[in-house]
């Protein structure tokens, strides 16, 4: 059996190596703005689709084959979400969509998905991480397909049921993890470039207490749909 010492002392580590390769990062991209007297992490590179993204908060996200049947902006913690509810056409599958998009060039993804789980008062199980990849847009000169990694959970109250699929997007992937979208971004401004985001939560209703496995291809089309949107001038 692992002690508790050595579980610590691992996860200590881990943390610690985290944090040495963003000081790295940082002093790194430091020196050109030091050595030109222009500080990027002052003056970042301008977000082009800045307005496409603060859009969202007030229209929501068109995807085909669905339809809006009601939208909304919420407060969700500190920040003003969309919260839109969708139904496939021709059907009566709903889904509810929270996205959270980028705000200005200094905006970051700050949010704990612990608000989210908090604004529905959920009890949440059968976590774990999840893939899937989109194609690019025909516009791209780059082929290869774009990988998604995401947060799979079950959230529920008295009343319902969810299968929940979260995941911060930007237009090269996405990551639940608010690390990864930072060194998207310092990649990109390398390149005079951003990385674009917007938070989404995706929720499909289900059978109490359901195993989410059950929801697993709806949901990846879903995410799928929401991330093929996105990278199309959005991103």
């Amino acid at each position: 059996m692992i002690s508790l010492f050595k579980l610590v002392k691992e996860r200590q580590y881990s943390q610690l190596m985290a944090l040495l390769l963003l000081i790295a990062l940082l002093v790194i991209g430091a020196i050109p703005g030091y050595l030109t007297g222009k500080w990027q992490w002052k003056q970042p590179p301008p977000v082009p689709t800045l307005k496409q993204l603060r859009e969202i908060r007030h229209q929501g996200l068109s995807l085909p084959g669905w339809q809006t049947t009601e939208q909304a902006e919420r407060q969700i913690g500190e920040r003003k979400w969309s919260v839109q509810t969708i139904q496939k056409e021709g059907t009566n599958t709903k889904a509810v969509l929270l996205l959270l998009p980028q705000n200005g060039p200094m905006d970051q993804p700050q949010v704990e998905w612990t608000e989210v789980n908090s604004f529905w008062q959920w009890e949440t199980a059968q976590e774990r991480q999840v893939e899937f990849t989109v194609k690019r847009p025909p516009s791209s000169k780059i082929k290869t397909e774009v990988k998604v990694k995401a947060r799979f959970l079950r959230g529920s109250t008295k009343q319902q049921t969810f299968s929940v699929l979260q995941w911060y997007a930007w237009s090269n992937g996405g990551d639940p993890s608010q690390f990864k979208w930072f060194l998207a971004d310092q990649s990109a401004q390398w390149h005079k470039q951003r990385a674009a985001w917007v938070a989404v939560s995706i929720q499909i209703p289900m059978e109490p207490l359901g195993q989410i496995d059950k929801t697993w291809e709806q949901a990846k089309s879903l995410g799928q749909a929401l991330q093929t949107r996105l990278m199309e001038g959005i991103l």
